[in-house]
């Protein structure tokens, strides 16, 4: 019997995590590539009451509609499996490779927002004293003020340098962040009061580490335990008692507000993550960084680490009580067949 636990567990932490990422590569079809959706495919046959609409689908795009559809069908499927498969595997297997996928995320975001802030930053410096022209040439020099070229042809490249420089770099470099901000904030004093100089940029950098470090920082804080508890209850519990509050609390609060996050931060292609990532969002302030949008994508980061945490946390906390629960009743057990003994 509890190995059927073990999968019915394993399979709603796991699920949750994976149809999260499905949604993600969905959302990317849809906004980014021109894919129809699963929600018009179900309109388009008037499923769910959601309404017909108002031009039906054509044959590609009908195709593309179903393979989403599919999409999620075959990971709901693929995730059972893998739970079944693994009933012998530990919950806390899991929840450390949870753990881990999150910390590689966060490890990549963070060499992201660390490359890109200063090569961004030179590009701005650059362009703002007019020395684009002469380093880069006149087409490449004005390509470069483009927020969706410098975008495209800059910031991509570096974010898939960051992916592979995370593969094999596992410090999280949290303390190295903070410093930086400091010192982005440093050169704006000494920039300012020494040489009277301040440009748009320099602030920028200041918000764009900042806020890299407050977001990035909260899923890594959470499974270490490095955020405040505001409570006279808690700190009373029992073993049992807090791993039935930190799994309750991870099913149904936690994860129910990151999807909120996601959801409506990228359901459509206006929302105020998907509006900002899709036309390459920058700064009304001047001669600023172009990386307002990749700020935007900061909450969908914060929103996916946390949630892979949260079920991390809900795998740990049910490994914690299905021990307990395997202890007792071996000791039942022992104390049952000492009695018959005796």
């Amino acid at each position: 019997m509890i190995f059927d636990i073990k999968i019915f567990i394993r399979f709603i932490g796991i699920v949750i995590v994976t149809f999260t990422f499905t949604f993600l590569f969905n959302n990317f079809l849809n906004f980014w590539s021109g894919w129809p959706g699963v929600d018009n495919l179900f309109k388009n046959y008037g499923w769910f009451g959601l309404g017909y609409l108002q031009e039906q689908l054509q044959s590609d795009k009908l195709v593309k509609s179903w393979i989403q559809f599919f999409s999620y069908i075959i990971i709901f499927s693929l995730t059972f499996i893998y739970a079944y498969k693994a009933k012998n595997r530990t919950l806390l297997k899991d929840s450390e490779l949870l753990s881990s996928l999150s910390a590689y995320i966060i490890r990549a975001s963070f060499w992201i927002v660390l490359i890109i802030g200063i090569t961004d930053m030179i590009l701005s410096f650059l362009r703002v004293e007019g020395f684009s022209k002469h380093i880069f040439g006149d087409s490449l020099g004005i390509a470069l003020g483009i927020p969706n070229f410098r975008g495209t042809y800059v910031h991509f490249p570096l974010m898939l340098l960051s992916l592979i420089i995370a593969y094999f770099t596992r410090t999280l470099g949290f303390l190295w962040l903070a410093l930086l901000v400091v010192i982005a904030e440093f050169q704006i004093v000494l920039a300012r009061f020494i040489f009277s100089y301040e440009q748009t940029f320099m602030g920028d950098l200041v918000r764009f580490w900042y806020g890299a470090l407050f977001l990035f920082a909260s899923s890594y804080a959470l499974i270490h335990e490095g955020h405040v508890r505001v409570d006279v209850l808690y700190t009373r519990f029992s073993k049992h008692a807090k791993a039935w509050s930190n799994l309750l609390g991870s099913l149904l609060l936690g994860v129910p507000i990151c999807w909120t996050i996601l959801f409506r931060g990228m359901w459509g292609k206006q929302n105020i993550i998907n509006a900002p990532l899709t036309n390459f969002e920058t700064s009304q302030s001047g001669y600023g960084m172009f990386i307002k949008y990749i700020m935007a994508g900061f909450l969908a980061i914060y929103a996916l680490t946390m949630l892979i945490q949260f079920v991390s946390y809900f795998l740990s906390n049910s490994s914690t009580l299905l021990e307990d629960s395997k202890d007792n009743n071996e000791n039942l057990s022992k104390n049952t067949n000492s009695t018959i003994g005796s």
